[in-house]
């Protein structure tokens, strides 16, 4: 249902809008035009959540939002002087918060709800203009006429915000400055003041702690009502206004009673009927907002909602390059005509040339009818869903809109004769480009008609930053990037052109992307796309159409002219390009084909996959490393120096063409194609010192050593890698799996980047067993666990991190080593070591139960029979005390099991490995958290007396008491994070992270039901779909939940850092970011899409 705002909205609010006609489209005033009109329901903005109704405290008890966001345009614009055309409402507030003057928290929260929308086309200056109109209406007060072209300041202004200590001469000095006189001085602090209160945090000495429920002291009984009552009550004698009566009169801070009574309550004696109030607020509320410093020009009129806008118009290539296809909406102003009067609206476009050319598709025309609707304060706008297909020969220009109507007649509109132009020039191809929000990573593909391709083709990004100043400027900066984008495939009329950038700050969802073809005003340009539409992986662009060249003749018909080219153009695309190896890729030399290293990658500095792969995107992608290759069509690897285990391959190896560039090779599998550096290319055939490999004429290869020395081919270390089969007192066994969800070896662990089998020893001296795994991990035990078994030793293939001729497992392979002799007394375990990789054994029941470790002279019993105990350490975790559970909360929550025959405390500290306590309860339970439960409390030791179901000789707890443990060196994050589980908030249900998901194609990825709140967190979504039985849950945008049983045609999982907008309901947790969702599972079903 929309809501209402009934106060004066045809007197007050049609003045302005009736008899006018749409401003010509585009204007530059449409972004702005969107956030303040389309509030509620499909495709809202929602600029309005935070302050509808006009009692939302979203800030805080006792902080009205629509108060707080009046004042912010108070002090903003009063540091203005008229005298020196100097300051006024130019968003230096957010320079301003630390200077005595602009207490509270109220200016900084705005502040940072109006960056959501801060954009090079909406200006903070003209959003805090918005937000005094948002804000008036949204409590029932008269419409602020909004006229826009702010600029923002780049420092604070000078003092003068107006204190309530002040004079009344002060007061009216400080006004007169800003350029109001006297009596609107009077007016515009009572239309300022009729909302909200002050507040004992910031002001004590006018509301004493604990005079309030709240923390707030009233300006008048109605504070989340725009009306006269601070006037009325003033005048009447029984206001409770804190700055006219109480403990402010004997402080000298009555200010408002100052201020009124200046002219003896003339002026508030005029404003005491409604209908003036309203009216006298209206005016001077304008003003205030129209405050602006010397050269800033501002629109000639106030903005007003088109009745006919289109919306998100976007043209894109389609698959084969033959057609184009158009999409976007038509937004008609339903405010005076009904959607029921409506029958549908058709859209008919004028070819490249301005004529009506129809092309293979037969029709130049397409009919919608209604998808949605959304409203403002006293407008309601219906969306019709535009979709056609275009044939690219003959293209579009402009366009007309017709409006259907149910009784048969039609109302046309033109654009003001102009036609609603579009340019089919340049286009950004949205599904060959992506955004990897987490780092930033951007690559964007635009298609540029071949009568164009001459021009420089531009891309153009504008995005913010936060500024992480000392004043805690709210604000992020907003930074603008250009870049000439690099040539790629011709597609029939088109040819394909691409830039990657990284995005830095964080914010890269709120980026805004533009691609021109040209110079000057007048070049054709797809701009102000938002990025956080684009997938995180650039799709292929199947299909080609045989390229050819464009003629564009300017139509005698034509009532308008495209943005596009000059009126006659006739050009040819260059030559057909053929597939051949690139000796030169920018600043980068090609060096050969190259294989990759023996079980490990030949460069890895970084990684990236995509399905449209160029030589150029891998290149910038590995922008800053000395080499970089590409492999198996879409992938590409960057780095500074190359594996000493990958070689130069023959040039025939290298034979698969690129996945975005059908006339690149982009390596093969297992086959790199390698560039370096131009500079460190040519050192290298000259056998220099630096890092490098490079080809030589005589195709033989110089390999530089870990010191930097250059070594050639034919000089290599005579070590060679292999099986070690003794290290120190410990023997080799094998290859060993991973146990079946835990560790095989679980009483200690490190990883080390320079990791060696001999530091693995050292550091496992002592205990029976230690294996290396994955190249760069630890493992020590007593006992390998019952589910580890014996693997191939082919499987066990990665070279050790710190010593390449050394095996040191593999991804959940252990490369196992025993201490010599073997521990006999309850051992079954069979180990015959062997000097072939391909013999060596370990029977799947080699256990040892021993209860003290060996010593490190390698002959060792074990000695003392095992008692029940409190076991003081449990590696890498230490004992706490018993613990109770919370009060009504776990008092660990991230994750957990249990199992009735084989809970041990080592098994425990495993699954809650990384986490920074775990704890065993009612004998057969494990609990894993970084944070206990506030409520949770130490316990006698005596109450944890239930032993543990695998392990007769360890406490688990007892009936709600935990065995504690904690891990003092986990670093528990202060940032937010994104929990490996929560619990749901009604039946305990635990939900487990699955990850991070984009939106799908043209649908929800998660669609069977949502809410949306600003007190949105993980685990009230995750309770909301579970009540609604459902298997997955998704936050997405800090405060939208959705949830289903399954994912929608095109979400596929995205970087894990993608997810990085913090709950609106609790900023220590993740909520998904723009197009990304945070998904959690049910525990119930499988964690796994």
């Amino acid at each position: 249902m929309r809501p209402t705002f009934p106060v004066f909205a045809g007197l007050l609010s049609l003045a302005a809008q009736v008899g006018r006609a749409d401003p010509t489209w585009p204007a530059a005033t449409d972004e702005i035009e969107e956030i303040i009109y389309q509030l509620k329901g499909f495709r809202a903005r929602l600029f309005g959540d935070v302050i509808i109704p006009c009692s939302n405290e979203a800030s805080g008890p006792g902080r009205q939002n629509a108060a707080e966001w009046l004042r912010v345009g108070f002090h903003d614009m009063s540091t203005a002087n008229k005298y020196f055309g100097a300051g006024g409402l130019d968003a230096s507030l957010q320079f301003e918060l630390t200077n005595g003057e602009n207490t509270g928290p109220g200016h900084n929260t705005t502040l940072k709800f109006y960056s959501n929308y801060y954009s090079s086309r909406s200006s903070m200056a003209d959003l805090i203009a918005a937000g005094v109109y948002a804000s008036v209406r949204s409590c029932g007060g008269p419409i602020v006429p909004l006229r826009l072209g702010r600029v923002d300041a780049t420092a604070a202004g000078s003092n003068g915000v107006p204190q309530p200590q002040n004079s009344i001469v002060t007061f009216q000095q400080q006004f007169d400055r800003m350029g109001f006189s006297p009596v609107e001085m009077i007016q515009v602090t009572a239309c300022g003041h009729t909302l909200g209160g002050v507040h004992t945090t910031e002001f004590p000495d006018l509301v004493p702690a604990g005079s309030t429920s709240n923390g707030e002291a009233p300006l008048d009984t109605s504070v989340a009502v725009f009306d006269n009552k601070v006037v009325t009550e003033y005048i009447a004698g029984n206001t409770q206004n804190p700055l006219v009566i109480g403990p402010s009169i004997a402080v000298g801070r009555n200010s408002d009673f100052k201020v009124f009574n200046s002219d003896k309550n003339v002026t508030m004696n005029a404003m005491t009927s409604a209908a003036s109030f309203a009216s006298v607020c209206q005016t001077v509320l304008q003003k205030m907002i129209e405050v602006v410093p010397a050269g800033v020009t501002l629109t000639a009129d106030p903005i007003a909602p088109y009745m006919v806008k289109p919306v998100d118009m976007q043209l894109t290539l389609n698959s084969g390059g033959s057609t184009l296809l158009l999409t976007g909406f038509i937004r008609v102003r339903t405010t005076n005509l009904p959607t029921s009067n409506i029958k549908s609206v058709t859209l008919t476009w004028k070819d490249r040339s301005g004529g009506n050319k129809r092309g293979s598709s037969g029709t130049c025309s397409t009919t919608a009818t209604l998808q949605g609707v959304t409203t403002g304060f006293d407008d309601s706008f219906g969306f019709f869903p535009i979709s056609a297909t275009i044939d690219a020969s003959t293209g579009i220009s402009a366009y007309t809109v017709t409006i259907n109507l149910n009784d048969g007649t039609t109302q046309s509109y033109d654009n003001n004769g102009n036609l609603y132009p579009i340019s089919d020039a340049i286009i950004f191809q949205k599904p060959q480009s992506c955004l990897l929000q987490g780092s930033g990573a951007l690559t964007v593909a635009a298609v540029v008609r071949n009568d164009y391709i001459a021009q420089p083709i531009n891309l153009g990004v504008s995005y913010l930053t936060p500024r992480n100043t000392p004043d805690g400027n709210p604000v992020p900066k907003l930074n603008s990037y250009s870049a000439t984008m690099t040539q790629g495939n011709c597609v029939g009329q088109y040819t394909f052109f691409t830039a990657s950038y990284a995005v830095t700050g964080g914010m890269s969802y709120n980026a805004r992307i533009s691609v021109t073809a040209g110079n000057g005003t007048g070049a054709p340009s797809d701009s102000f796309n938002i990025a956080s539409d684009l997938s995180g992986t650039c799709a292929a662009f199947s299909g080609s159409a045989a390229c050819t060249s464009v003629n564009v003749t300017t139509s005698s018909s034509a009532s308008a002219s495209s943005t596009a080219a000059a009126s006659s153009t006739s050009s040819s695309a260059s030559a057909t390009p053929t597939l051949a190896i690139k000796p030169k890729v920018g600043g980068y030399n090609r060096v050969s084909c190259w294989t990759e290293g023996t079980g490990v990658r030949a460069l890895t500095g970084a990684a990236f996959a995509y399905d449209s792969m160029t030589l150029e995107s891998c290149m910038a992608n590995c922008t800053g490393f000395a080499y970089w290759g590409t492999e198996y069509g879409r992938e590409c690897y960057c780095g500074n120096s190359l594996a000493a285990s990958s070689s130069q391959a023959a040039n025939a190896d290298c034979n698969m063409v690129c996945g975005g560039n059908q006339y690149e090779y982009c390596g093969a599998g297992n086959r790199l194609e390698l560039y370096a550096t131009s500079t460190l290319s040519a050192s290298a055939s000259a056998t220099s010192t630096s890092s490098v490999v490079s080809s030589t004429a005589t195709g033989s290869s110089t390999v530089v050593s870990s010191t930097g020395v250059s070594v050639s081919s034919s000089a290599q270390p005579s070590q060679t890698l292999g099986i070690k089969q003794t290290v120190g007192s410990y023997t080799f066994v094998g290859c060993q799996t991973e146990g079946t969800g835990i560790r095989a070896l679980s009483a200690a662990t490190y990883a080390d980047d320079a990791m060696t089998l001999e530091s693995c020893a050292a550091y496992c001296k002592g205990y029976t067993y230690w294996g290396t795994e994955y190249g760069r991990e630890c493992y020590c035990g007593n006992s390998i666990d019952s589910t580890s078994t014996t693997a191939p030793l082919a499987d066990c293939n990665m070279v050790c991190a710190g010593n390449k001729y050394q095996y040191c497992g593999a991804g959940n392979r252990l490369e196992l080593y025993e201490l010599t002799p073997t521990v006999s007394s309850s051992s079954s375990s069979s180990v015959t070591p062997s000097s072939s990789k391909a013999s060596s054994s370990v029977s799947s029941s080699s256990t040892l139960s021993t209860s003290t470790k060996p010593t490190s002279s390698g002959s060792s019993t074990s000695s003392a029979t095992p008692t029940l105990a409190h076991k003081p350490t449990v590696s890498p975790y230490t004992f706490v005390s018993c613990w109770t559970e919370g009060a009504s909360n776990r008092a660990l929550s991230a994750k957990s099991y249990s199992s009735d025959t084989a809970m041990t405390l080592e098994s425990c500290a495993s699954f809650c490995s990384g986490y920074k306590y775990f704890g065993t309860e009612y004998a057969s339970q494990c609990f894993c958290g970084d944070t206990l439960d506030s409520t949770s409390t130490n316990a006698s030791l005596s109450d944890c007396s239930m032993t543990c179901t695998g392990n007769q000789y360890e406490y688990c707890g007892a009936g709600d008491r935990l065995e504690l443990y904690v891990n003092p060196n986990v670093v528990v994050p202060t940032g937010p994070t994104q929990p490996a589980s929560v619990t749901a908030n009604d039946d305990d249900k635990v939900w487990t992270f699955v990850n991070c998901y984009t939106e799908g194609t043209a649908v929800r990825a998660l669609g069977s039901s949502s809410f949306a709140a600003d007190t949105m967190t993980l685990e009230s979504c995750a309770t909301f779909c579970g009540s609604g039985g459902y298997q997955y849950a998704g936050a997405e945008y800090g405060r939208e939940c959705y949830c289903g049983n399954s994912f929608g045609s095109g979400a596929v999982v995205a970087t894990a850092s993608d997810c990085s907008m913090t709950c609106a309901g609790n900023g220590s947790e993740y909520c998904g970011a723009g197009n990304r969702l945070s998904v959690y599972s049910s525990s119930s079903s499988s964690s796994t899409a």
